[in-house]
């Protein structure tokens, strides 16, 4: 990055993500997924790169979850402590909350909830009905088509939608029609972006 002259910025803006997250990287603390990986070499013009048997080109679309080598486990909590946002990880009882694996590093920070209601459920497309688990990872930054979890500021009131943008404007907007779309004012705050999603049998995003 340094002979290149990209920054942290410029990296971070190209593939999606907070400069933040890519501190972490660089420093060790967490770690990115490899489709994340495989965007930063194609972006530095470097080689592709082995991962035990797995060959990982940047010009590759790779599929990892069909085969993964690894898995992360986040607790599943309640939406009350989701409207608490990142204070939620913090609090002791955390520990006790039950545990769900991902093949997909949402940080250390992420957490899982489960779907109440049938706002984003639809009988076309994507659907997540009543009880799908998602896995929210709050250190990515959503881009518009993204699912993500936002709150109100003053009731702390979560709640689950996917993130559009239209003429400059953000909005909140349920799959099921039934529901109102929101417009994302200075009321709201997303709390993060949905990485995975699941039912016992079933894979939804």
């Amino acid at each position: 990055m340094k002979e290149l002259g990209i920054t942290q910025d410029k990296l971070a803006e190209h593939i999606g993500v907070s400069q933040g997250g890519v501190a972490h990287w660089l420093s060790g603390r967490r770690e990115p997924s490899l489709d994340v990986i495989a965007k930063v070499l194609k972006y530095l013009g470097l080689p592709e790169m082995v991962i035990g048997p797995i060959s990982l080109h940047p010009d590759n679309n790779v599929e990892m979850t069909l085969q993964p080598t690894r898995s992360f486990s986040y607790p599943e909590i309640s939406w009350v402590q989701a409207g608490s946002a990142r204070e939620a990880i913090d609090m002791g009882n955390v520990a006790l909350c039950p545990q769900h694996t991902s093949d997909v590093w949402a940080g250390e920070e992420a957490f899982w909830l489960r779907v109440s209601g049938n706002s984003m459920t639809s009988s076309v497309g994507t659907s997540f009905p009543e009880g799908t688990l998602i896995l929210v990872a709050p250190d990515i930054e959503p881009r518009s088509g993204q699912f993500v979890v936002a709150r109100m500021l003053d009731s702390n009131e979560a709640t689950f939608k996917q993130l559009f943008r239209d003429a400059g404007e953000l909005y909140l907007k349920p799959l099921n029609q039934s529901y109102p779309t929101k417009v994302v004012d200075d009321t709201w705050e997303i709390v993060g972006t949905v990485v995975d999603g699941k039912m016992p049998t079933s894979v939804f995003l």
